[in-house]
C-alpha cells in the first residue's frame, strides 16, 4: 500500500517545515509577551479588575494552540517513527529476498548439477545399451545376410540349371515347331491345291437388268461374318426355311476392294451389297468428325488412287455389286453428312458437296469401266427421328445425286426406342412419311436396305406381321425387298444403355411371325409367287 503525499500550508513535506516551526515559535513568543504585558502593566496602588473577557478568550486560544502544537509534534513523531518502521521493514525484507534468492540460486545450482549428473549418468548407459544392441543387430543383420546371399546363390543355381534345362527344351521344341509348321505348310499347299482343282466353274450371275429389276423381292441379310462364313448366316435361312438371295456386309475407306466376299457370295447364289463408307473401317457410329475423310478433301482428289483401284479392281473381278455408298447421309451422325444438329456444319462440308461426291466416285467407276457391274444404292435414313431441318422433302432431294448416277434408292429404318407417344409397331408409322419423299423424288425401284425390330416394349411380333401386310399392299409393289439386320447391338439412348436385340431369332414370337410372313405368297418372297 503506497505512503501519503498529501500538503498542507505549514508542511511541504509532511512534516512541520523549518518556516512552520519558526512561525509558531514567534506566534508564542508574542502572545506570551502579550499576555506578560498585560499582566506586568502598572495598575496604580489598587489592585485592577479582574481579566477581561477577550484576554480570557485570547488565553483559552493560546492554551488551544498549544496543545494542537504538542499533539501535532507528537502526530509528527509517529508519522517518523511509523516511516522508519516501514523503511526498516522494506530494507530487511529486501534483505530477506536477496538471501532467500541467493539461496534459492543456491539451490537451483545444486539442482542443475546433480541433474547434469544424472543425465550424464544415464546417457552413459543409453549409449551403452544401444551400443550392445546395435552389435547385437550387426551380428544379426551380418548373420541374416549371409543366409540370403546363400540362399539366393543357391536359387541362382537353380535358375541357371532350369533355363539350361528350359534352353535344351526350347530348341527341341523350335526344332519340333518348325517340322510342324512344315508339315502344315505341305498340308495346305496340298489342300489349296485339291480345293483348287474341286473348284465348281467361275459363278455365272443373272444379267444386270435382271438384278437392278428382280422378278422376286430380295431377302437380304446382314449377318456378323457373311460372306466370309456362312454359319449364322445358314442356320438363319434354315429356321425361317427361306434362302437369302442378298448378303450385306461394311467396309471402309481404308480397305480394298474385297474380290473374296463377292465371288463367296454369287458361289453361294446371293447378291453382294457392300455399304461402302468414306471413314476408316473401324471407326464407331456416332463419330461425325473425320476431317481427313471429309467432302471437300474427297473433292480435291485426295482418294482418287484408290477409288480408281478400287474400281479396276471391280472390273477385274467382272462380278456385279451393289455398292451402298455413304448411306442415311440425310441424318447428322456421319462424316459425310451435310447438316447437323440445329443446322450446324458437319466435318467441314458444304451444302452440295454430298452429291458432288456421289458423282465423282460414279465417274471415276465409269472411267474404269466398273460401272457394267456396279448397282449404286442411294440409301438415306427414314426422317421420323431425323432433326427437324434435316426432314423436308427439300433437304432429301437436295442430296439426291440424279437416276443417271442411282440404280436402286433405299432406306435404312428400324422400330426401335425411345418411342413416340404416337407412335405404332406399323410399316406405316415407320416407313410411310419417307417412301412419300423417295417416291417423290424418282421412280427408282426401292430396297428397304437395312431394318429391323427391337424386342424393347414387346411389340417386335406385331411390328413384323404388319411389315409383310404392309408390303403385299398394292401401294408398295415398287419395294423389291429388304436386308435385315441380324445384330444384337448396345448402344447409349436417352443417357442409359440399351441392348436392342434386332435379330429374327430374337424370340419365339418374333421370329414365328416372320416365319409366317416370309412364307406369305402375297408378300412376294416366294419364288413364283
Amino acid at each position: 500500500m503506497s505512503e501519503r503525499t498529501g500538503t498542507h500550508w505549514w508542511t511541504l513535506t509532511g512534516r512541520l517545515g523549518v518556516v512552520g516551526r519558526l512561525v509558531a515559535v514567534v506566534l508564542a513568543l508574542a502572545l506570551g509577551a502579550v499576555t506578560g504585558i498585560v499582566w506586568l502593566s502598572p495598575s496604580g496602588t489598587v489592585p485592577g479588575p479582574l481579566r477581561t473577557e477577550a484576554e480570557k478568550q485570547l488565553q483559552q486560544e493560546n492554551a488551544d494552540l498549544a496543545a494542537i502544537l504538542a499533539d501535532r509534534d507528537e502526530e509528527i513523531e509517529n508519522l517518523k517513527r511509523s516511516q522508519d518502521k516501514a523503511a526498516a521493514e522494506r530494507a530487511a525484507g529486501t534483505q530477506s529476498g536477496k538471501e532467500k534468492a541467493a539461496a534459492e540460486k543456491a539451490a537451483a545450482a545444486e539442482k542443475a548439477a546433480a541433474d547434469k549428473a544424472a543425465g550424464e549418468r544415464s546417457g552413459s548407459a543409453k549409449a551403452a545399451a544401444e551400443k550392445v544392441a546395435a552389435e547385437q543387430a550387426g551380428k544379426q543383420k551380418a548373420a541374416s545376410e549371409r543366409s540370403a546371399a546363400q540362399a539366393r546363390a543357391q536359387q541362382k543355381a537353380r535358375l541357371e540349371r532350369q533355363l539350361a534345362e528350359a534352353k535344351g527344351d526350347a530348341e527341341g521344341a523350335a526344332i519340333r515347331e518348325a517340322n510342324a509348321l512344315a508339315q502344315v505348310e505341305f498340308a495346305r499347299q496340298a489342300a489349296a491345291a485339291r480345293a483348287e482343282a474341286a473348284m465348281p466353274v467361275r459363278p455365272t450371275p443373272p444379267p444386270r437388268d435382271a438384278i437392278v429389276h428382280p422378278a422376286d423381292r430380295y431377302f437380304g441379310l446382314y449377318t456378323a461374318q457373311s460372306p466370309f462364313s456362312w454359319s449364322e448366316h445358314d442356320q438363319v435361312a434354315s429356321t425361317v426355311g427361306v434362302q437369302p438371295d442378298l448378303a450385306g456386309y461394311f467396309q471402309g475407306w481404308d480397305t480394298p476392294f474385297r474380290a473374296d466376299a463377292v465371288t463367296r457370295s454369287w458361289t453361294k447364289g446371293t447378291l453382294p451389297m457392300v455399304t461402302w463408307e468414306s471413314r476408316p473401317m473401324d471407326a464407331s457410329n456416332g463419330e461425325s468428325e473425320a476431317p481427313e475423310y471429309s467432302l471437300p478433301r474427297i473433292l480435291d482428289g485426295a482418294f482418287d488412287d484408290y477409288l480408281r483401284q478400287y474400281a479396276r479392281d471391280v472390273t477385274a473381278l467382272g462380278l456385279p455389286v451393289a455398292i451402298r455408298l455413304n448411306h442415311e447421309m440425310n441424318g447428322s451422325w456421319y462424316p459425310w453428312a451435310e447438316l447437323g444438329v440445329n443446322g450446324a456444319q458437319v466435318n467441314g462440308n458444304n451444302r452440295g458437296d454430298f452429291v458432288k461426291v456421289w458423282r465423282h466416285v460414279h465417274d471415276i467407276f465409269e472411267a474404269e469401266g466398273a460401272n457394267e457391274y456396279a448397282i449404286w444404292v442411294w440409301s438415306p435414313n427414314i426422317v421420323n427421328r431425323l432433326p427437324k431441318l434435316n426432314q423436308p422433302l427439300e433437304y432429301t432431294r437436295s442430296l439426291y445425286p440424279g437416276d443417271e448416277y442411282v440404280d436402286w434408292v433405299g432406306l435404312s429404318g428400324y422400330y426401335r426406342p425411345p418411342y413416340d407417344a404416337d407412335q405404332t409397331p406399323t410399316f406405316s408409322w415407320t416407313f410411310d412419311a419417307s417412301l412419300d419423299q423417295l417416291r417423290a423424288i424418282t421412280d427408282k425401284p426401292i430396297l428397304l436396305a437395312e431394318i429391323g425390330a427391337s424386342e424393347s416394349g414387346g411389340n417386335k411380333a406385331a411390328w413384323v406381321t404388319d411389315l409383310f401386310d404392309a408390303l403385299a399392299r398394292p401401294e408398295n409393289a415398287d419395294v423389291i425387298g429388304f436386308a435385315w439386320f441380324h445384330h444384337t447391338v448396345t448402344t447409349v439412348s436417352e443417357g442409359q444403355l440399351v441392348t436392342n436385340d434386332w435379330r429374327i431369332t430374337s424370340r419365339g414370337d418374333s421370329q414365328q411371325a416372320f416365319v409366317d410372313g416370309i412364307h406369305d405368297p402375297t408378300a412376294g418372297f416366294v419364288p413364283g409367287s
